[in-house]
């Protein structure tokens, strides 16, 4: 199996998708591959994704990945047919937006005695970044007042920097990696910026994770007033149905919707 992904993961990058994808798909198949005694067939691939403990939400990811790469494996002639035929398709979980509150936010920046773990934080609450895009910030990226972020699939994005963000900028490297990995070589991984962010949240006396700081920056634009559209932009999403998940409508703001309405005078 392990020649096929080699050859796969070129054909991915030739696609343009990223390394973070392409290392998260093959790891699906050899998953599978571990179970197998010979090629994997239908019954392997159902009791790989029945097995016990797996989230809703990881199933689904584990059936994408999986029918993508034994589509290229037909496509590519390694394979004439198609274990993920007549496989059920997952359902996946409709997402639920889980922002950190105010006070947590505030709890937490109260806690971050690192310099190092206070900017993360604000990369995330401030400019919506995901762990990864944390990870690869350099000094260089924010300039005259905008963030340039590298996103999923390696696409660059330029979205106005929070003030917060500006001053930091301030005190972090006019160049180079923000947060550079012990050896010096390159950044640290997006696990670490993770890491470093959900011990922080125990400090603080909450459990959590760093995506939910974006969570709180979709939902707090929306909350502030910003149209939707405009949230989508700056969250950098393809489709407005993308920003949905991350931004909570409260209670308030819907009944506070609800008064706006007014029937019309009688004729």
């Amino acid at each position: 199996m392990e020649p096929s992904l080699t050859e796969w993961a070129g054909w991915q990058r030739a696609a343009g998708l990223s390394e973070r994808t392409i290392t998260e798909r093959a790891h699906a198949v050899r998953q599978l591959g571990e179970l197998c005694s010979g090629e994997p067939t239908r019954r392997d691939v159902v009791y790989y994704l029945g097995r016990r403990g797996l989230a809703a939400s990881t199933r689904a990811t584990y059936h994408g990945h999986l029918r993508a790469y034994f589509s290229w494996c037909i496509a590519a002639g390694i394979r004439e047919d198609d274990p993920m035929a007549g496989v059920p398709v997952p359902r996946r979980p409709r997402h639920t937006p889980r922002p950190v509150s105010a006070d947590q936010l505030a709890a937490l920046l109260a806690v971050c005695n690192r310099r190092r773990t206070r900017a993360m934080v604000l990369l995330g609450a401030l400019a919506g970044l995901r762990a990864h895009e944390i990870a690869a910030v350099r000094g260089e990226d924010l300039t005259g007042g905008m963030l340039t972020v590298t996103g999923k699939g390696g696409k660059r994005a330029m979205v106005p920097a929070h003030d917060a963000l500006v001053e930091l900028a301030a005190t972090m490297p006019a160049a180079g990696w923000w947060f550079p990995n012990h050896a010096g070589t390159g950044p640290v991984t997006a696990k670490a910026v993770g890491v470093a962010i959900t011990r922080a949240m125990g400090r603080a006396g909450f459990d959590g994770t760093a995506h939910q700081l974006r969570h709180w920056y979709g939902s707090s634009l929306v909350g502030a007033g910003v149209g939707l559209r405009t949230v989508q932009e700056l969250m950098r999403h393809e489709s407005v149905q993308s920003t949905q998940i991350y931004t909570l409508v409260t209670g308030p703001e819907r009944a506070a919707g609800i008064a706006r309405l007014e029937l019309p005078a009688a004729a």
